[in-house]
């Protein structure tokens, strides 16, 4: 959805629009007793399924070009991984692996880096007034970049917009707050990139950016997930006042070759 169509939707305030068939297939994903289980392993997951034309595979083992995500997945713990990694990770290059990761082989490091807080929402999230929202595109990358490098550094790359849809709030010309799709499966989408520029927090922007995106995703039958870490309290609070609620801590850890 563009433009002024978009802008339209998202002035309707408070108002929840509700799709009867779209609410109905996200409530019947998130219903049945194994299906969250493609969100244990969810860099594979996405990789064999939304993000398949993107996967780099060798055997069991699945990245995310360089230019996209730094991001790796096995199919399961006991994969051989030993050359798959010589095949797909760069000397000097730093990967990540979410919810599994095999043993490392020698000549690798796999460094634990804590747990992320997966979330999830399984109800529309009432929409508050306020500025018009963005479809962001090529026509808006370099305000995207300059954003996320500023306050989204880590995972952001010259491509993820490619990921997924990505949407805005612009401010007298400024990308004010933006939030965006990036990993996902034919059931499950995850809400990511959810950040506002320091001169214009405690405005509501990213919360009502991520209303709208997560009442959209629903809308059409998707179960809209996340990601944050229990070191971001002040994010992890948000959520939570929005209705998204603790479904596990997942592991999270960086890939890099050992002499690196």
């Amino acid at each position: 959805m563009h433009g002024a169509r978009l802008a339209r939707r998202a002035r309707r305030g408070g108002r929840v629009d509700r799709d009867p068939a779209g609410y109905a297939a996200a409530m019947s994903a998130a219903s049945s007793p194994t299906a969250f289980a493609d969100l244990d392993n969810p860099f594979w997951s996405s990789l064999r399924s939304r993000h398949a034309d993107l996967a780099q595979v060798v055997g069991e083992t699945a990245r995310y070009p360089a230019s996209h995500a730094p991001f790796l997945g096995v199919a399961h713990a006991d994969v051989d991984t030993g050359a798959a990694f010589a095949r797909l990770v760069a000397p000097g290059e730093s990967l990540y692996l979410l919810g599994v990761a095999p043993r490392a082989p020698a000549g690798w490091r796999l460094e634990p880096l804590g747990e992320l807080a997966q979330m999830v929402r399984t109800a529309p999230i009432p929409l508050e007034d306020g500025p018009d929202l963005v479809a962001l595109d090529d026509t808006h990358r370099a305000d995207v970049l300059a954003l996320t490098a500023r306050v989204y550094p880590h995972y952001f790359r010259e491509r993820t917009m490619a990921m997924g849809r990505y949407f805005g709030v612009y401010v007298e010309g400024r990308l004010a707050a933006m939030v965006g799709e990036r990993l996902g499966t034919e059931r499950f989408r995850e809400v990511s990139a959810i950040c506002t520029h320091p001169d214009f927090t405690g405005r509501g922007y990213a919360r009502r950016l991520t209303a709208w995106l997560c009442n959209d995703l629903l809308a059409a039958g998707l179960v809209p997930f996340l990601h944050v870490s229990h070191g971001n309290p002040r994010a992890k609070a948000l959520y939570e006042r929005m209705g998204f609620r603790l479904r596990r801590d997942i592991p999270f850890w960086s890939l890099r070759r050992a002499d690196d």
